[in-house]
């Protein structure tokens, strides 16, 4: 509730001022500062996920309603599409593997929840993606290398959260032969972002990579343990993302029972900085890690 009132604060004091700066046109310049407001929202550092769960619905409905209003806004494209994937990731997805368990049938409901929220995350950085190069998504799908589109280092976190997304959606639509038809488009998103910026998320982006790459029929398995390690390297070490990837792309499928514990200790002994802006993120993956290492005698 605090979190919401903050936001609430921040877009009538805007409104406000705008309002005094009648030859600017003011309604523009109220979405626009609006926009700009929500977008530097969505990077501000929290280590609460309860909080950050509770408040995520209220930021990520009023960011869709003014990025309709400014729909060439990347950085709130960008941040709307990075909520709804994570939102999906953290808090429904991760909750149907929790009860699975006990209760088939609502882990199965929520995984359709998860899909469709990975499914709007997508479409809104594409959509962004195709505004700022337009034909984008036409390039994309082209058979022929020279015809795919050319990203500057300004676009990586776009396509990198477009990429997550798409391959998220995919894994939980398995029933679903159009959808999972798209993973080599993906696949080639992600390799287009790398092609931009490689170091981008410390690791973040080699990591998808890494997954597309052990997930994807015909994958090469040495190659995506590579860029695992590399992803791993670029954060340090301490990152628990990068760990949590490979332990459950790599180790887990592998039947390395004894890398994937120690990958998954190493996730939970790592510390982020207080007012880190990865605090949440990184939170969330060592959640996830302490319970996956809560089932690994069950996962082996």
């Amino acid at each position: 509730m605090a979190h919401e009132k903050t936001i609430l604060a921040r877009w009538l004091a805007l409104s406000i001022l705008s309002l005094g700066l009648v030859a600017c046109s003011p309604r523009q310049l109220i979405v626009g500062n609006l926009a700009d407001a929500l977008a530097g929202q969505g990077q501000m550092a929290e280590n609460d996920p309860e909080l950050a769960r509770d408040a995520a619905p209220f930021y990520l409905k009023l960011s869709e309603s003014v990025l309709l209003q400014q729909p060439g806004h990347a950085a709130l494209s960008e941040a709307v599409a990075a909520g709804f994937t994570q939102y999906a990731y953290a808090f429904v997805a991760f909750e149907a593997d929790r009860i699975e368990s006990r209760d088939a049938v609502a882990a199965s409901r929520l995984r359709q929840r998860a899909a469709q929220l990975y499914a709007r995350a997508q479409l809104h950085a594409v959509n962004a993606l195709d505004n700022r190069y337009p034909g984008f998504s036409d390039a994309l799908r082209s058979t022929d290398p020279a015809r795919w589109p050319v990203l500057k280092a300004a676009d990586v976190g776009l396509a990198y959260w477009a990429a997550a997304a798409w391959g998220g959606w995919i894994s939980l639509s398995k029933d679903a032969p159009d959808i999972v038809a798209d993973l080599p488009l993906a696949v080639r998103l992600a390799e287009l972002a790398y092609r931009a910026d490689r170091q981008w998320g410390e690791g973040a982006l080699l990591g998808l990579r890494a997954t597309f790459e052990a997930a994807r029929p015909g994958g090469h398995r040495q190659q995506a343990l590579h860029w695992f390690d590399e992803a791993i390297a670029l954060s340090g070490g301490q990152s628990p993302g990068p760990l949590l990837a490979k332990a459950e792309g790599h180790a887990l499928p592998t039947g390395d029972r004894a890398g994937f514990e120690s990958l998954l200790r190493q996730a939970l002994a790592g510390v982020t900085p207080a007012g880190d802006p990865q605090a949440l993120q990184d939170e969330v993956m060592r959640r996830r890690a302490a319970w996956l290492l809560e089932q690994s005698p069950d996962l082996f």
